[in-house]
């Protein structure tokens, strides 16, 4: 059966299931359907070429195209990986790692260690050193969470 749908599609199956993949890449981005896709359409363009040779069964061209597929998402990622710019904005997503080094006022006192200050719009909750309400603090760090901050007295 299988021999058959390839026998009838040729090699323009490969080039069909190339662009099927491309747009699911479009459709759902992730970047990796598009390594995929290119890996079909190579072997597409290669049954084009050699379709008729004795050695090119559907069995071959499979495992051609799934050599192929991973030697194009190896390549995919490492030409697509490797971009690590550097950002003008470092902390941009890391709201607490933002606060350290910026000065507030205990909202709540820090009682066994725990307390919350209040920062722009924001109630943070803060360890450091036992300290009554009202007494300036500077933020001195951040959880890796961005949930808790670490205050010290000035």
């Amino acid at each position: 059966m299988i021999d058959r749908i390839v026998s009838e599609l040729g090699p323009w199956n490969w080039m069909v299931l190339g662009f099927v993949l491309l747009v699911m890449e479009i459709i759902a981005p992730g970047i990796f359907m598009l390594w995929i896709g290119i890996a079909a359409l190579i072997i597409g363009a290669v049954s084009l070429l050699i379709w008729d040779a004795g050695f090119w069964t559907w069995q071959v061209q499979v495992l051609a195209f799934l050599a192929l597929s991973l030697v194009s998402a190896y390549v995919g990622k490492k030409l697509v990986g490797s971009r690590n710019d550097p950002t003008d904005q470092p902390l941009l997503n890391r709201r607490g790692a933002q606060m350290v080094g910026r000065m507030a006022t205990l909202a709540e006192p820090i009682r066994d260690g725990r307390g919350r200050i209040k920062l722009g719009d924001t109630l943070w909750r803060v360890s450091g050193p036992d300290l009554p309400a009202g007494t300036q603090v500077r933020v001195t760090g951040a959880a890796d969470t961005d949930l808790e901050l670490t205050v010290e007295a000035v």
